[in-house]
C-alpha cells in the first residue's frame, strides 16, 4: 500500500487525490487530504464571487472526489510551522503540496499601506467569510473606490461593490458583510489598468456582467481606449480579446445616464502613489502610452482620482512553507515535473502541484493537467517510496503532534450549521465567518 498526504483541498489538491486513487498502475493507494482550514474546496469556497453560483457548483465535483473511500479529509491541520515537512514524511510515503499562491503582489508605491488601502484578496476574503479575514469596514464611509487591475478578480470586486445588497441576499455572503454593503455609499468605482483594452486580463463573460448590473452603468473613455492601436480595428485580434474590445467599444459609445452607481473603466494609467495623511484620499496615476513593444512608457503627465477605498488587484505570489525550499523570485517551490528539488536534486517523497508548482497561471481546469503530471512523477517513484515503513495510524500521530484534525463528518456539521444559520436569518445557506464558529460546528458533529 502507498500512503500519500496531499496538503491543500482546493482544486489542485482534490484533482491530485482523484488522480492518485483512480490510477490503475499502483494498487492500494490511500490519500489523506490535509488543509489548514476546517473546510474543504480552497478558493472555490473562499475565492469565487458569491454571485457566481455556476462556478461555485464545482464544489459538487470536488465533494465526490473527497468522499471516495480511499480518500480522507483532515482539516484544521497546519503544515509548516505547525507540522514540519520532515515530520510529515515520517507519516506518509509521499507528500504533495498544493497550497496555491496566498499572497498578493504589491504595487511598491508610497502610501500603499494607508488605512483604506487593501489587497483585493482581503476584500474577497471578507465577503467570502474566510475565517482569517479582517473585520468589516472596507466600505465604511467611502464614496469613491479605485480598483487597481483589470483581471477577473478586479472585475469581481468591482461588481460586488456595484451590486445592491438585495441582489446578494440570496447568496452565502456573511450577514455582517451584507449589512455593510447595504449601508455602502460608494457611487463611483474606478477600475484602472496601466495598459490598454487589448491587454486586459478579464474574460468577456465577466466583463459583460458589469454592463448588466441593475442600478449601475459601465463607462469607458473613448480617448483613453483609443490609445490602444487595436481599438480602431480589432478584427485581427484573437477571438477573446476582440470580444473584450467590442464590449468596451459599445460602452464607450453610450452617453452617461442617471443611475446609483458608475463603474468607470480607465486605461493607460499606472499608480505612482496613494495620497492621504491618516487615510487614503486619492490615487495619483501617471498617464502611459504604448511603447511599440507590447508595453507602456510614462508620459510625465499625472492625474489624481479621489478614493476613500483602494483595492489592489495586480496578481498573486506563492508564500514559503517552513521546511520547504522556495524560489522567492518566482514565488514557487523549485521542482522538476512536480518533484521538489532541494539544491537542484529531487527530494524523495516530496512533490508539488498547482500554483505553488507553476505560479499563478491558468484557470481552475488547468490544475487537472498539472496534477496529472505530478501524479505521474509520483507513481514512477512508487516502488522506492513504498519501501519505507510507516507508523500504522497517521491520524493518531497527527494528534500526538498537537494537531486537532476536523474529519469529513465535522465538515458536514459545518455545512448543517451554515444551513441552519441561513434559515434563522431568512436567507439561503450563510457562511460562518469565524474560526470559533466553524470549529464549534465541526466538533458538535465530528
Amino acid at each position: 500500500m502507498l500512503r500519500v498526504a496531499v496538503v491543500g483541498s482546493g482544486p489542485s489538491g482534490v484533482y491530485t487525490a482523484q488522480a492518485l486513487v483512480q490510477q490503475q498502475a499502483v494498487p492500494g493507494v490511500r490519500v489523506d487530504v490535509l488543509d489548514r482550514l476546517p473546510c474543504p474546496y480552497g478558493l472555490v469556497r473562499y475565492g469565487v464571487a458569491p454571485d457566481h453560483e455556476k462556478i461555485k457548483s464545482l464544489q459538487n465535483n470536488l465533494r465526490e472526489a473527497l468522499e471516495h473511500p480511499d480518500v480522507t479529509f483532515l482539516g484544521n491541520v497546519r503544515v509548516g510551522e505547525g507540522l514540519h515537512p520532515k515530520r510529515l514524511l515520517d507519516l506518509y510515503h509521499a507528500v504533495v503540496y498544493c497550497v496555491g499562491a496566498a499572497a498578493d503582489r504589491r504595487l511598491g508605491v508610497p502610501g500603499e499601506d494607508l488605512p483604506g488601502s487593501f489587497s483585493a484578496t482581503e476584500f474577497v476574503s471578507w465577503y467570502s467569510a474566510h475565517p482569517d479575514a479582517a473585520p468589516g469596514g472596507f466600505v465604511l464611509g467611502a464614496r469613491s473606490a479605485v480598483v487597481i487591475g483589470v483581471g477577473n478578480v478586479a472585475v469581481d470586486v468591482a461588481r460586488v461593490l456595484a451590486r445592491g445588497a438585495e441582489e446578494l441576499r440570496s447568496t452565502d455572503v456573511p450577514d455582517a458583510a451584507l449589512a455593510a454593503l447595504a449601508d455602502s455609499r460608494v457611487a463611483d468605482i474606478h477600475m484602472v489598468g496601466r495598459r490598454g483594452p487589448a491587454q486586459a486580463k478579464f474574460t468577456t463573460k465577466e466583463l459583460r456582467e458589469l454592463g448588466a448590473l441593475p442600478g449601475a452603468q459601465a463607462l469607458v473613455r473613448q480617448e483613453e481606449a483609443a490609445l490602444d492601436p487595436a481599438w480602431a480595428d480589432p478584427s485581427g485580434l484573437p477571438g477573446a480579446v476582440r470580444r473584450n474590445v467590442e464590449v468596451l467599444q459599445g460602452w464607450a459609445a453610450q452617453p452617461p445616464r442617471a443611475c446609483e452607481r458608475r463603474i468607470r473603466l480607465r486605461f493607460f494609467l499606472r499608480p505612482v502613489a496613494l495620497l492621504g495623511d491618516d487615510a487614503v484620499r486619492a490615487v495619483r496615476f501617471e498617464r502611459t502610452v504604448p511603447d511599440g513593444h507590447g508595453g507602456v512608457r510614462g508620459t510625465g503627465q499625472f492625474e489624481e482620482i479621489e478614493a476613500q477605498l483602494v483595492l489592489r488587484s495586480v496578481g498573486y505570489r506563492g508564500v514559503p512553507i517552513a521546511g520547504l525550499p522556495f524560489d522567492a523570485e518566482r514565488g514557487t517551490v523549485p521542482n522538476d515535473q512536480g518533484r521538489v528539488l532541494r539544491e537542484g536534486v529531487p527530494s524523495p517523497g516530496e512533490y508539488v502541484a498547482g500554483w505553488i508548482k507553476r505560479g499563478p497561471t491558468g484557470v481552475i481546469g488547468t490544475n487537472r493537467s498539472c496534477a496529472k503530471e505530478t501524479v505521474a512523477s509520483l507513481l514512477a517513484d512508487a516502488d522506492a517510496l513504498a519501501a519505507r515503513r510507516l507508523p500504522p495510524d497517521p491520524l493518531a500521530a497527527l494528534r500526538s503532534a498537537g494537531q486537532e484534525p476536523v474529519q469529513w463528518p465535522g465538515w458536514l456539521g459545518i455545512e448543517a450549521a451554515e444551513a441552519t444559520l441561513g434559515r434563522r436569518l431568512g436567507r439561503g445557506t450563510v457562511k460562518i465567518p469565524d474560526w470559533n464558529g466553524l470549529l464549534t460546528a465541526a466538533r458538535r458533529t465530528g
